[in-house]
């Protein structure tokens, strides 16, 4: 079992470090994560529930009722 773990790590230690344009692409793809998980959620979601309510309980009502309206 040890071994087998072992041989896919080498196996992808030994992929990764030889790569040239996969470095790149994975550049591309790390920079887009950010991009849409943390530029994106700044100015297109912002946090609705702390702008309205001041305490978790309110906060938690005004979900449960929300939930319990959209689901009929």
């Amino acid at each position: 079992m040890k071994t087998t773990f072992k041989n896919i790590y080498q196996f992808f230690y030994d992929g990764f470090t030889s790569m040239t344009v996969g470095k790149t692409l994975w550049l591309i793809i790390i920079i887009k994560l950010f991009i849409m998980f943390v530029v994106l959620r700044i100015f297109f979601f912002p946090n609705y529930l702390n702008s309205k309510f001041s305490d978790d309980r309110s906060k938690g009502e005004y979900v449960g009722q929300e939930l319990l309206k959209n689901s009929h």
